[in-house]
């Protein structure tokens, strides 16, 4: 079996989180060092590895990690206003946790393409 990931190990509660939101298929928790105001991570329960990795079967899951984002920026002050949706894949494309887990920036201006 592979080593957890240190968002499977927050999810199952070995090490904690800020939870800003949590269902059956994913959490959202804050980041730990953020690049903005706003920094929340939205991570499916499933641990897929990155978003390259997604299967078919996980159709339903990839559509309601997307409605989350939306639910969050909602709770979170920043539909209004404008935020950044960020999904990094591979290490050229600087994902640094091989756990599919999508960024939610806002709460400030963003400039340029994918940078806070």
């Amino acid at each position: 079996m592979a080593e957890k990931t240190i968002f499977t190990r927050i999810i199952d509660g070995e090490i904690p989180g800020n939870f800003v939101y949590q269902d059956e298929h994913c959490v959202a928790i804050r980041d730990i060092n953020p690049a903005a105001p706003v920094h929340v991570l939205v991570i499916p329960r499933k641990p897929i590895p990155s978003i390259a990795d997604l299967a078919p079967e996980d159709h339903a899951v990839a559509g309601h990690l997307l409605m989350v984002v939306k639910k969050v920026a909602e709770q979170e002050g920043v539909a209004k206003s404008g935020y950044r949706v960020v999904i990094n894949a591979g290490d050229q494309g600087g994902q640094t946790v091989p756990h599919l887990h999508i960024h939610i920036l806002g709460g400030k201006q963003l400039y340029g393409h994918g940078t806070a």
